[in-house]
């Protein structure tokens, strides 16, 4: 994590007994990839240590309105299975709270209360909207300021919000509105951004991202074609050293999978000259196998069971009926 908004606030209350929640919206116009684990392992460790609550908003709604889906189903079926995967990163079904908002409506109930207290100018100023753009894009921050605030409305008053900084302008309107209906401010943690395996903005259009769920040739593929910081040749590497700092296989290993000390030492070889890219490329390699067989391995035990005890909806929803409908188990 890279920066934060009264993380200390949340972590002595926390410390303290005080019934505690973490928020961790999911987009489903795209599935999960190494640039989430950051969050996720946050996520993870505060529910296995502390027994938190973890509550993933899917914020199916957005996606169409932002057109980043073509259809308000595809946004139920890719939410449907983002959950299964979600729930297969390890997540305790007890403590694990999925909210995909075209099947829990209630959410709107919220949105509707705290929508009162943001206008048209701040939206503007926030997040650049303009006249032209739809009215649902603009009504989306009180739906996400909504999901922040929803575990307030249970009594857990201490409230943690994992973030990429790109997702920071909902928690400054989520926060700017908690008071105004006695909630108290969510705090914030910032995730580091990960370059992607070009070494430029990890994004789904480039397809330069290692997907969680992906065969083991493809993940293989992607890792030893992956931007390095290795010399042009051999003789050269040993000579010089590589260049950790902008080697991707490295940066991912450092952030995600090595404690500090063992970073630091394997920077160490790869300046020296002695552990070469390929070697580096390697290492990741089996680190990343190694996750995602577990997760795949859950992905198969993930049933309607599962699903149907992570997942709220509305009474009058189906849930068993939709993950039939749109094949979430095939």
């Amino acid at each position: 994590m890279s920066s934060h908004r009264d993380f200390d606030i949340f972590y002595s209350r926390l410390l303290k007994g005080q019934r505690s929640a973490i928020v961790s919206g999911l987009n489903p116009s795209g599935f999960f990839h190494l640039g989430h684990v950051g969050v996720f392992d946050t996520n993870l460790f505060f529910q296995k240590k502390y027994g938190i609550e973890v509550y993933a908003p899917i914020s199916d709604d957005e996606s169409y309105v932002a057109d980043k889906i073509k259809s308000q189903e595809e946004g139920i079926r890719n939410g449907l299975k983002l959950a299964r995967e979600y729930l297969a990163y390890g997540f305790d079904l007890n403590k694990t709270h999925i909210i995909i908002d075209q099947i829990y409506t209630n959410i709107y109930n919220l949105a509707i209360k705290v929508s009162k207290s943001i206008t048209l100018s701040t939206n503007m100023a926030v997040y650049g909207y303009t006249h032209s753009d739809n009215i649902g894009l603009n009504f989306y921050p009180a739906v996400q300021s909504a999901h922040v605030l929803f575990p307030e409305t249970l009594g857990m008053r201490n409230v943690l919000v994992p973030i990429g900084p790109d997702e920071d302008a909902h928690l400054r309107v989520a926060r700017d509105v908690a008071e105004k209906y006695g909630f108290e401010k969510p705090a914030v943690l910032h995730s580091r951004f990960l370059p992607g395996l070009d070494g430029k903005k990890m994004s789904k259009s480039k397809g330069n991202a290692i997907y969680l769920l992906e065969d083991e040739e493809t993940i293989k593929k992607k890792i030893y074609s992956a931007f390095s910081g290795g010399r042009v040749s051999i003789e050269e590497h040993r000579a010089l050293g590589g260049i950790p700092e902008i080697d991707v296989s490295f940066i991912y290993l450092k952030y995600l999978f090595l404690e500090p000390e063992e970073a630091e030492a394997l920077s160490a070889e790869y300046k020296s000259g002695r552990l070469l890219s390929g070697a580096m490329k390697k290492i990741l390699y089996d680190k990343v196998i190694e996750k995602v067989s577990k997760i795949k391995e859950n992905y198969e035990k993930i049933g309607k069971k599962e699903l149907s005890k992570a997942i709220m909806r509305n009474d009058c929803v189906d849930l068993e009926e939709l993950i039939d409908k749109y094949g979430i188990l095939e």
